[in-house]
Parts: structure tokens; sequence; C-alpha cells
């Protein structure tokens, strides 16, 4: 299976988990020319914004660390190009999530970071 593929189904699979979490998936893979958010969802009053990652095994670290300072940028900034688009003030509450995947286990990390522009 190619990883566009395997990325495809793990994206299915966190959606899958953050709606029997209780979130609204409001986007999925919106792309900017400032970078792409996996998930676009709402957790109550907050809009999130989530980046899903997968690992095979350990051996490749914890997917929660490729999450690194250029990912958070452009995560950042394709945020704010998102708000602006859609038409939502600077203080929608808001936070960055990630789900990790390893191996079959997923976890949710929620307010995983501080947005950097």
């Amino acid at each position: 299976m190619n990883k566009r593929r395997i990325g495809s189904d793990k994206e299915e699979l966190a959606a899958a988990y953050l709606i029997k979490n209780g979130y609204k998936i409001l986007k999925r893979n919106f792309f900017s020319r400032a970078g792409e958010i996996d998930i676009i969802a709402k957790d109550d009053d907050v809009l999130c914004f989530i980046e899903v990652k997968y690992r095979k095994s350990v051996e490749e670290g914890l997917p929660e660390e490729a999450v690194d300072i250029s990912k958070i940028r452009r995560i950042s900034r394709t945020a704010l190009v998102y708000m602006s688009m859609s038409g939502l003030p600077q203080e929608t509450p808001c936070r960055f999530d990630v789900v990790a995947i390893l191996e079959n286990d997923i976890h949710l990390i929620k307010d995983a970071f501080d947005a950097i522009l």
C-alpha cells in the first residue's frame, strides 16, 4: 500500500475516532498556499485544527514527535487562512490537536501546541 493511501486510511480512522469523541467534522484536507490541515472540527464551541500522524512502529519514533516547529508554523498559517476564508473573527476560540496513531493504538492530544507565525 502506498503512503498516500495509508495516510488517507489513517485520516479516515482519526475522523471516526473524533466523531465518536464528540467532535463535529467541518472540513477534511483543507489546502491553501500556506499548507494543509488534515481535519478541521468543532469540539463544543472550540474550533480545532487537527494534525493526524501515524507510525507503523515505535522504531520510527512516536507519531506526535513528527509535528515539528516547521509543521506547527505551516499549520498555524493555514489555520489563519481558513479562518479568514470562512469569515471567522480572530477572537474565535480555537486550538491545535494531534491524533497520534501508533500501530493500532490511537490517542488524541488536545491543545498539543500553540500557534507559531
